[in-house]
């Protein structure tokens, strides 16, 4: 089932989201959530998407791209991903600065810097415990979603508020800006 986004200015967006216990884990209610916001994700070409995202303040990221994602045709595909209880346990010193957008903030676009690499636990679906790690755009991603978790959104990560513009402004007036 196709899930209502949560948009900026919803009390749900900057929460702190709940942990999970591996009862809840294995719950048939938090199995379906998870499949419905892998595919709210997919139906919306996002990267990546937080429980809290979908008004459920619960510590679960999903995470993937597939071929053609109109919102981000240049990345390298992610697969599909999902973390319960996300713990970012290690970050690169070296930083990036890149272009993110949010399905709750709808077509703005803003330059966010974000540790190249990270690594950290979790739990996967079936409650088993996991080590993760991530580079480049996958590491982003996972940033952006964690971040959820802890109710922030990208703008409350960003340097420079100038670089905040719509998407498609940025398409058609700047060479480096994204689709």
């Amino acid at each position: 089932m196709i899930l209502q986004v949560a948009r900026l200015g919803h009390p749900v967006l900057r929460e702190k989201a709940k942990p999970l216990s591996i009862e809840e884990i294995l719950s048939p209610e938090t199995q379906r959530l998870i499949d419905d916001m892998v595919e709210t994700l997919r139906e919306r070409d996002g990267a990546g998407l937080a429980a809290p995202q979908v008004h459920c303040s619960k510590k679960i990221i999903v995470a993937e791209t597939r071929e053609k994602n109109p919102r981000y045709p240049d990345e390298p595909l992610l697969k599909l991903t999902v973390l319960i209880n996300p713990e970012i346990t290690k970050r690169s010193r070296e930083k990036a600065e890149d272009w993110e957008g949010c399905l709750s903030v709808p077509e703005l676009r803003g330059l966010v810097p974000r540790h190249r690499e990270i690594s950290g636990l979790a739990f996967d679906r079936e409650g088993r415990k996991v080590e993760f790690s991530a580079a480049g755009f996958a590491a982003r991603v996972i940033q952006h979603e964690v971040d959820h978790l802890a109710g922030l959104v990208f703008l409350d990560r960003m340097r420079n508020m100038r670089s905040l513009a719509y998407s498609g402004e940025l398409a058609k007036f700047s060479e480096q800006g994204p689709r």
